[in-house]
Formats: structure tokens, sequence, C-alpha cells
């Protein structure tokens, strides 16, 4: 039941009286148009994270060592490069902890560590991926080997991780 239908007509015609004539107000409010998200923006936004994340593949078997350190160098780049991460002739400026991600978090972390070498001008960085249950440390090395922007990479020295680290050396090209 509505309050209008509780007074009576007799109450309706005193309200009536009392107020007077009146005017109806004219609607004079404008409703905003919402205008959708730009899709440029986000579209860049996507292509952006797919470029980062394509070079990685799961399926991609890379013939790395199996015994000994961990360790790799890409064609035409010179052996003494993984030689020099192992003495410790470069110190990283950027480090990732990957513990506690899963394969596609670390994955994501992965790229965007590249490419925030490529924008910071950072040549050499320092990932952790913990032993554990040894799922990171044996998928780390199988994606940094198919970046095309990682010159090397070698097992840590024990101040940087030891066998729960790699050191990796990235070709800096300004394309970012």
């Amino acid at each position: 039941m509505k309050f209008k239908d509780l007074l009576s007509n007799e109450d309706k015609k005193v309200f009536k009286e009392a107020i007077g004539k009146i005017k109806p107000i004219a609607q004079d409010k404008v409703m905003p148009v919402r205008r959708p998200l730009k899709k440029s923006i986000i579209d860049k936004k996507s292509v952006i994270q797919q470029v980062a994340e394509f070079h990685f593949s799961d399926e991609f078997e890379p013939n790395l060592p199996q015994n000994g350190p961990m360790k790799y160098v890409a064609e035409g780049v010179d052996s003494f490069e993984a030689k020099s991460l192992r003495r410790g002739s470069y110190n990283p400026e950027l480090t990732l902890d990957l513990h506690g991600l899963d394969q596609h978090n670390a994955k994501r972390e992965i790229a965007a560590l590249i490419k925030a070498c490529h924008k910071e001008h950072v040549r050499c960085v320092c990932i952790v991926h913990g032993i554990g249950g040894r799922v990171l440390k044996n998928k780390t090395p199988h994606w940094l080997v198919q970046h095309p922007d990682v010159m090397a990479f070698h097992q840590a020295p024990l101040e940087y991780g030891g066998d729960g680290a790699l050191l990796v050396l990235i070709d800096i090209k300004d394309k970012y």
C-alpha cells in the first residue's frame, strides 16, 4: 500500500487548497554520457604483456648440462662470459626472488625483469629460484635460454644464493 493511498479524498482536497496553484517543474538535469574505456590503451598493455611472455615455452627442452653447475652461453657470445659470471667479475645490479611464485607468475616476473634491465640499462642480474621442489630450479634455465637477450648465465656464487640462484648476463639494446 502506498502513502498516497492512505489519505482520504477530503485530506487530498485540503492539501491542494493549502498549496494553491502549482506548476510542474521541467526536467533540467542532463545525465552524463558514459564513454567506454579507450581500447587503444588496453590493447597496448596487452600487446606489451604478450611480447614480454612470448619467448617462454614450457615445451622447449634445451641441451643444458645435467651434472655440475648450471651454465649457458648463447651463440655468438664468448664462452669466457660464463666463466666471468662464475668468478664474480660481474656484480648483479638487480635481484629477482621467485620464492613462493607458481610457474606462470615466475615467467611473467622474469620477462618483466628482462624488460626492466633494458629500461634501466642493467647488464647483470641475479635470479633466486630456490631449491625446494626443484620445479623453478629446473624451469628457470629453460626459460632463460629461449630469450634472445640473454647472453649467458651461470650458477651463482655462494654470496648470491649458490645452487638456488643464477647470475644472468643481459644484452642491452635500446628498444624499450
